[in-house]
């Protein structure tokens, strides 16, 4: 075989005249008769070569005459400037190698799908081949790009005194989060292991066992719906810091997140990174994970419209509810239908509703409740809203979450129908001071916001055992253009408010022991003030690429039915190992 000299783009002008040895896949062949062109693509990129006699002698050159996409080859050659038009889409674009030998390494039948940048071809096709959609440069960047995050991740926190520790992927099934996937055990029959959520409980360890500050490019696990930004197994940039507060864990982050996106996508983001208490974010954008790229911040009209004759809203504010509402701009000209789908879109998130006013470019205004409420108070409320010629106003009445979940949705959909959104920014934010407790309909009981091992603000303890719904959290995320790419908090270092958090989350102290036991005793030989965050490393990924989901920046991920359509995974098991782990299948399932 013909050994690479070089990579296709480690080739330059400095090289001609060189004798050089390239392999790789033929990207696609132009034969011209007594010429022909072939691109060769390897992991770096493409450069074009020349199949011409007597460079080549006949039989060669008959061989090069029968490429086809996905032949693998070694060609030996002359590197030479371009004799044609230059390819200024090509890092190699000014270069070609005159061949004078070829080698077909591996041949390639007829592909199910071209091998193409932004593909039209379906994804579950796709999925199915993803060895071959991974040949694409598209997801080659994104791949190239994870792993130069991760490199860069760790010399920044290397050089910050981070230790890289691992924790074990076996652990124990523990309340309080998504479902777990479960792994029976053979030896120890009839008992199972959880793959792990996060290295949670196993990094407060460490902070227990001196280890200062540990970090880890961790392998997680939740078996939960999916959706773009999710997949039953995750990585997570997750990391411990002993002796700390919430400021330093901050500081440090954003010190981080200035470093890597200036080291790789030469990007100087706002440093430091802003701050916003997070009723703030849900007062002003709905949502604790704002999109900053944009103004539209929701307007309170509670003062405006409590007495102003139309039912909904006097109604929504005597049950102690609020009326609030977004500026759409330019959206003013919408027709019925377009509005009527955005009352269907807040339907999503519980709302009974959507009230609207819409001012087209000469100032006519249509509103779905104009005959409830004076001219006058319809000024008022449109002023209210700083309301101009060719606005569309859109108004919840509801519950504090309800009327949250609703306009911070919509406001996000609004602007990228309007085009608000600018894609080639960045910005993040901190999102401070979250409630410690949240109120599950589910499950009619207070749970932790975060995790059961949240530190609350000082000045909140003593509303723990009182009023525990108001009890603020030493916990913090950072957002970038509305995605959550990661969160932390202040852990809980007293074991007696770490009982009362127990025991306001339902556990009985059997059950607590039962659950978290190994921590908590831990806990009573001597634990340091410790604090910690975690990234989504998949989401991040999303971001920095462009991409429009977390498959595209993951080499092998599953589908929407957690999935591998290429491997089949999950698939059935033999009998015999399921009698080796005691487990019988429900005949009813096995059927179906």
């Amino acid at each position: 075989m013909l050994k690479r000299t070089h990579k296709c783009t480690e080739l330059t002008k400095d090289n001609i005249g060189q004798e050089v040895v390239i392999n790789g896949w033929v990207q696609k062949t132009r034969n011209k008769g007594s010429i022909i062109f072939t691109d060769v693509r390897d992991i770096s990129g493409i450069m074009q070569v020349i199949f011409e006699t007597p460079d080549i002698n006949d039989e060669e050159f008959a061989i090069a005459g029968d490429l086809h996409s996905e032949y693998v080859v070694a060609v030996k050659g002359i590197l030479r400037e371009r004799s044609g038009e230059f390819n200024k889409d090509l890092k190699t674009g000014e270069l070609e190698i005159r061949a004078t030998n070829l080698e077909i390494l591996s041949k390639s039948e007829p592909l199910p799908f071209p091998v193409e940048n932004e593909s039209k071809t379906k994804e579950e096709l796709r999925l199915k081949y993803r060895y071959l959609d991974l040949r694409r440069r598209d997801l080659t960047n994104n791949l190239i790009l994870r792993s130069e995050v991760c490199t860069c991740v760790r010399n920044f926190l290397k050089d910050n005194s981070f230790l890289e520790i691992e924790t074990p992927i076996l652990n124990r099934s523990t309340p309080e989060g998504a479902r777990d996937y479960l792994v029976p055990s053979r030896v120890n029959s009839g008992e199972f292991y959880a793959l792990p959520q996060s290295p949670q409980l196993f990094k407060q360890l460490l902070m227990c066992s001196g280890y200062d500050r540990y970090y880890q490019i961790a392998k997680c696990f939740r078996d939960e719906d999916l959706r773009a930004d999710r997949q039953p197994e995750f990585t997570q940039i997750d990391m411990e810091m002993s002796f700390v507060d919430e400021d330093d864990v901050i500081e440090l982050n954003s010190r981080l997140l200035k470093h890597l996106f200036k080291e790789i996508l030469d990007i100087d983001i706002a440093y430091p990174i802003r701050k916003m208490k997070w009723i703030d974010a849900m007062n002003d954008y709905g949502i604790d994970k704002p999109d900053l790229r944009f103004d539209m911040k929701i307007v309170d009209l509670g003062d405006v419209v409590k007495d102003c004759g139309f039912g909904v809203f006097e109604d929504a504010i005597k049950n102690g509810g609020l009326v609030r509402g977004i500026n759409a701009k330019t959206l003013g000209s919408l027709g019925r239908k377009q509005i009527d789908k955005l009352v269907d879109f807040v339907k999503d998130f519980r709302a009974k509703g959507l009230a609207y006013i819409a001012i087209d470019e000469e100032g006519n205004i249509k509103s779905s409740f104009a005959k409830f409420v004076s001219e006058d108070k319809m000024k008022e409320i449109i002023s209210a809203m700083n309301g101009e010629n060719g606005d569309l106003l859109l108004i919840v009445a509801d519950e504090f979450k309800v009327v949250c979940d609703s306009l911070g949705n919509l406001r996000n959909h609004v602007a990228d129908m309007a085009g608000l959104i600018d894609k080639d920014k960045f910005e993040f934010v901190w999102i401070t001071d979250f409630p410690l407790f949240e109120y599950s309909i589910e499950e009619q009981r207070l749970m932790a916001m975060h995790h059961p091992f949240t530190m609350l603000k000082d000045e909140d303890i003593d509303l723990l055992k009182t009023s525990p719904e108001k009890v603020r959290a030493k916990a913090y995320d950072i957002v970038l253009n509305g995605c959550e790419l990661g969160g932390g908090s202040v852990r809980i270092n007293n074991p007696d408010i770490q009982s009362q958090m127990l025991e306001i989350l339902g556990f009985t102290k059997e059950r607590a022991e039962e659950s978290f036991g190994f921590l908590l005793e831990a806990f009573k030989y001597g634990v340091p003030p410790h604090a910690g965050l975690a990234y989504g490393l998949d989401r991040l990924i999303m971001i920095m690429s462009g991409a429009e989901s977390i498959r595209d920046v993951m080499a092998f991920p599953k589908n929407k039915d957690a999935r591998c359509l290429m491997s089949m995974a999950p698939n059935k098991v033999d009998d015999k190992q399921l009698q080796e782990l005691g487990i019988k299948i429900d005949n009813e399932i096995k059927e179906n």
